[in-house]
């Protein structure tokens, strides 16, 4: 019975040696795994020319955005255009009832033909008076009298010229013309509504479209930059490149707009300056009142490029890793797991500064890198500080 149980404690001490001698192997191989270099695509840093797009949110107005308000008062009789419709300098528009002004307009020619002849008798008058005065048959303030009434009748003939053009004028005015090339907008009044000048709301607006006015806002830093790079707002205007315009669907206009104008002035609820650009519109694409996207281009020169999969951030700052030699030997593992001892290449980490904007698939470097410098191209997050790297270049 002795025996048994010494047996059986030696089978289990004969055991857990072998379990201990086991995690050591695997602990082993654990540790061979981790030492041994990893396949990363590398690149060598290089310089590079780049041009990346800005958008800024931008509204797109007509270079004329007209509002037809009426000139007189009266009851709509007649709407000769529909909404959207291209008109052009000239074109009726709307009329107005007419029948008040004929009638003020032929009372205004009676007056006129009144005071026209009140005007004759006074000049027959005073031509009677100058003779006899000449005669000595009237005093001199009988004469002077006669002048006086001329002159009053001649005011009164002038003062009915005026009334009867004032009159033509408001008769005028009951047809509404387009005051230029355009395309009417929206109609919020319908035949028999009663309209004036003093109305909110305008017949319609005329907007021409032929040329499209876009606006859009830049900060102030940016515009100082404008400025400090051309040396004046005026420079920077001529000088600003070609902008595109995204339309809301998401499609690029297909014709180019250039700036025209810079304000000078900053808001100061917003910090930002306005701009305005023109784009030609001769299919009428553009509409009025519309929204859109202005996309500015700006050219970098010789700037170190590297792709954005060689990038990861921590902490708002971006990093990269540089592929660097070792200074002293270190253990160097195999697939087999044996070990040999030698100058490795590893991962070592660095901060670099970035510009902001970007094309999506690459970043350009600021700082924090140099011409020649090794990278991981690749897959950057997912390496970790100090890895032994099996170069694969890009």
């Amino acid at each position: 019975m002795e025996k048994k149980t010494l047996f059986g404690a030696l089978a289990v001490c004969a055991v857990m040696l072998s379990g201990c001698d086991q995690s050591a192997k695997i602990r082993e191989a654990l540790a061979a795994r981790a030492g041994q270099a990893k396949p990363y695509k590398t690149m060598k840093v290089a310089t590079a020319n780049r041009e990346l797009n800005t958008t800024y949110s931008a509204s797109i107005q007509g270079r004329q955005d007209i509002s037809i308000y009426p000139q007189v008062g009266g009851t709509l009789q007649q709407l000769l255009v529909t909404e959207g419709q291209r008109v052009s300098k000239g074109q009726t528009l709307f009329i107005i009832d007419q029948v008040p002004y004929r009638a003020a307009l032929k009372t205004a020619q009676a007056n006129l033909r009144a005071a026209e002849a009140g005007l004759a008798t006074a000049n027959l008058t005073l031509s009677s008076k100058k003779t006899l005065r000449e005669q000595g048959v009237i005093s001199e303030f009988e004469l002077q009298t006669a002048e006086n009434a001329q002159l009053t009748a001649s005011a009164s003939v002038e003062q009915a010229k005026a009334a009867v053009e004032n009159a033509q004028n408001s008769l005028n005015y009951t047809v509404v013309k387009s005051p230029a090339n355009g395309v009417v907008g929206t109609l919020p009044y319908r035949q028999g509504s009663l309209v004036g000048s003093a109305m909110a709301q305008p017949l319609t607006t005329v907007s021409d479209n032929n040329e499209m006015y876009v606006y859009f806002s830049l900060n102030e830093n940016q515009v100082l930059e404008l400025s400090r790079k051309y040396g004046s707002l005026e420079a920077a205007t001529k000088n600003f490149p070609a902008v595109q315009l995204r339309l809301s669907d998401g499609s690029v206009y297909e014709h180019s707009g250039k700036v025209e104008t810079i304000s000078g002035i900053v808001d100061k609820t917003t910090g930002s300056v306005s701009l305005r650009a023109v784009f030609a519109n001769p299919n009428h694409i553009l509409q009025s009142g519309a929204s859109g996207a202005v996309i500015i281009p700006k050219t970098y020169d010789n700037v170190i490029v590297i792709p954005q999969g060689a990038c990861f951030q921590r902490q708002n700052k971006h990093y990269v890793y540089k592929v660097e030699k070792t200074t002293e030997d270190v253990d160097i593992y195999a697939a087999d797991g044996s070990k040999t001892r030698g100058k490795a290449w590893v991962a070592n980490s660095a901060i670099i500064e970035i510009e902001p904007n970007s094309n999506g698939k690459e970043y350009i470097v600021h700082s924090g890198l140099n011409v020649g410098d090794e990278i991981i191209a690749e897959g950057a997050g997912m390496v970790r500080e100090g890895d032994q790297v099996k170069k694969e270049e890009k």
